[in-house]
């Protein structure tokens, strides 16, 4: 980089900011983790450690005195290990209770007798210990490396200013986890109500033995055994899932209620629902405690008094983290740390009451939006050169698994900063492992594959243009103006519901099992992707937006429209009052009709509404009659399903 950085105007430093020097920098990367406390390096050893104790650990037969039932606490532990191994990577001080949990678990049931403990439990326990060292040796060091920051930033301290505070994190992340442990909960509710049944059923039962005749396993690879009663009276055809216990001659005991028969030593089958239960509790529970772990570093950066660092940052083209550096390393040649950042706020605007800030909400709300887009495009748009190096105040002290925000000129170019904050933990930069061959070639894979056609030909990808240059272009009208769904879109509508039908016929065919339970909660989103691919429109008329999505038509007022957006094949409408943005998806084949050199209505909607934001001489001076609303597709849609589930089950 020969470009000098964007300098920070001096007004918008905080009072006695020390710039972070290279000598100070240095200090603080050598106190960075060694190479060999590498989170890949734990996470390895107890990969190794798990695979060989699953592999060596033997497995007891199934038997009349200790049938195989539940096994609640092989799930739990296998669900402790997964998210041991992912809180190694990400959050230390969980990963050190979790793997406390796990050594006491492996100890106690070898009945903490050194003799029992087996050669897998050893190798696993000696992962564990692996494990904690690296664990103890990153916390050690981030706090040395807290201490060098904050002696690096002198005495004085800052608090962040209004509107770069309450940020909101984690949110997400508790959506999706609570959504995740509600599935949780329903598979565990579900295999509760299997074993009560069996319960149920057995206890009226009469208890028989049999000999086992045969042992068969049919084209589904379903093992089954063929048993006699002793008396000789009846046969019956059982369904196991370990045939190797069951040889041939041998003696079970059954309990038969009617046509009602079922092996003592094998009672029910609840592998489904245990499996259901383990892939959704442990990305739940790992999706929660990333959420709650967010909200409370971002509230703790919020009510702190924090240390002041002056640096330079810049964006990276290839993964959009961004990068810190000392504030002399002009070349950027030695980068300290590195984390995800997210614009929230410009410095000096403060928030107001009363109806004057009501009334200018939308004004400002627009032109965030359009500062956003300049910004984006700044950074990455339309050329193959790294973003320019800007000076910043980095506040907060910086470490392994810190938070942090920073104050920087807007790349733009103009004389406006911006405040942005830390949206993923701080990571010290490694040039060691960050730069290994092997993800050298990862990164080269990703910027071949994440080439469209056009760009492997040399062709571009069409920028978004901007909105001044789309309002120029156009024309006031006094009708409303429409976009619906184009051919693009109504293929993949089309696609979508073939895609549905095929898998409802899979569902309804046979018997219920969990896959199928689960396919169903997918069923509501599916019809709404394919009402919404088949019939969305959107109408700009006097008053505002309407929107036909797949079930409903709603109208955005024009003052509460503060942007639109097209991307990823969807429309987003952003609306003001702190409202959820209203989103259609999907309304184009993005992909596929610029392969073709179409455009598609989505993305000219997207340009024309946005314009109209702006430009409010460019909206239509009538109302939009009923027909011109649109209509929602979802209540046919959802019709057409349960006439085609019928269909399926009389057939």
């Amino acid at each position: 980089m020969s470009e000098l950085p964007l300098p920070l105007p001096a007004e918008h430093i905080p009072a006695g900011t020390a710039a972070w020097r290279s000598a100070d920098a240095a200090r603080w990367s050598a106190a960075a983790p060694r190479r060999w406390a590498h989170p890949l390096v734990a996470m390895g050893a107890l990969a190794v450690g798990m695979v060989w104790f699953i592999d060596t650990e033997p497995e007891g037969a199934c038997t009349a005195a200790e049938p195989c039932a539940t096994a609640w606490g092989s799930v739990a532990a296998a669900g402790l290990a997964l998210l041991c191994l992912y809180w190694t990577l990400r959050q230390p001080r969980l990963a050190l209770a979790g793997l406390g949990a796990l050594a006491a678990a492996t100890l106690a049931d070898a009945g903490f007798a050194v003799s029992r403990l087996g050669t897998g439990r050893l190798v696993l326990l000696a992962a564990i210990v692996l494990a904690v060292a690296t664990l103890i040796h990153r916390i050690v060091a981030a706090r040395r490396q807290r201490a060098l920051a904050e002696a690096a930033a002198g005495e004085l301290r800052h608090r962040l200013p209004r509107p770069a505070r309450d940020f909101k994190r984690g949110q997400f992340s508790l959506v999706v986890g609570g959504l995740l442990l509600a599935v949780s909960a329903f598979a565990l509710w579900a295999a509760l109500d299997v074993v009560a049944d069996y319960d149920d059923r057995a206890a009226g039962a009469s208890r028989v033995s049999a000999e086992v005749v045969d042992v068969d396993a049919d084209e589904d690879d379903v093992s089954t055994l063929v048993v006699a009663t002793l008396d000789g009276d009846r046969r019956h055809t059982l369904d196991t899932v370990f045939p190797e216990d069951y040889p041939v001659g041998s003696t079970v005991e059954l309990v038969v209620d009617g046509d009602w028969v079922r092996l003592v030593s094998e009672p029910y089958d609840l592998m489904g629902w245990e499996l259901l239960l383990l892939a959704s509790a442990v990305p739940g529970v790992a999706f929660v405690a990333n959420g709650l772990t967010g909200r409370s570093r971002a509230r703790s950066l919020d009510g702190r008094t924090l240390p002041a660092l002056g640096v330079l940052v810049h964006e990276g083209r290839e993964d959009a983290r961004t990068y810190v550096y000392a504030a002399d390393d002009h070349t950027a040649e030695h980068p300290l740390l590195t984390f995800h950042s997210m614009y929230v706020a410009e410095p000096g605007r403060q928030p107001d009451d009363g109806a004057e800030a009501e009334a200018e909400e939308g004004a400002e709300a627009h032109a965030d939006v359009d500062a956003q887009q300049e910004r984006y495009d700044a950074l990455f748009g339309g050329t193959d050169e790294e973003p320019r190096l800007r000076e910043a105040v980095l506040l907060g002290a910086p470490f392994g698994g810190a938070e942090v925000a920073f104050l920087a000129p807007e790349p733009t170019g103009r004389n406006e900063v911006e405040f942005e904050r830390s949206v993923t933990p701080v990571r010290p930069y490694a040039p060691g492992l960050a730069d290994s061959p092997v993800t050298l070639a990862a990164r080269t894979l990703k910027r071949g594959i994440s080439k469209s056609p056009e760009q492997q030909s040399g062709r571009r990808r069409p920028r978004r243009r901007p909105v001044h240059e789309v309002a120029e272009a156009m024309r006031p009208t006094a009708a409303p103006r429409s976009w619906a769904a184009d051919g693009g879109s109504r293929g993949v509508g089309v696609f979508l519901l073939l895609v549905q039908g095929f898998a409802l016929a899979q569902v309804l065919d046979g018997d219920w099992t969990w896959y199928k339970v689960v396919a169903l909660f997918g069923l509501p989103y599916f019809m709404t992707m394919v009402s919404t691919a088949l019939n969305w429109r959107l109408t700009a008329d006097r008053s505002g937006v309407w929107v036909a999505g797949g079930w409903r038509v709603r109208q955005v007022r024009w003052e509460q429209v503060t942007g639109v957006r097209h991307a990823h094949d969807g429309i987003e409408i952003s609306v003001s009052g702190g409202r959820k943005e209203i989103e259609l998806l999907p309304v184009s084949a993005g992909w596929l009709q610029r392969r073709f050199g179409k455009g598609s209505a989505a993305a000219e909607a997207s340009e024309a509404l946005r314009a109209m934001v702006h430009y409010p001489e460019l909206r239509p001076t009538e109302d939009a009659d009923a027909r011109g609303q649109g209509a929602p597709l979802g209540p046919v849609i959802a019709g057409f399903t349960l006439v085609w589930a019928a269909a399926v089950l009389l057939v």
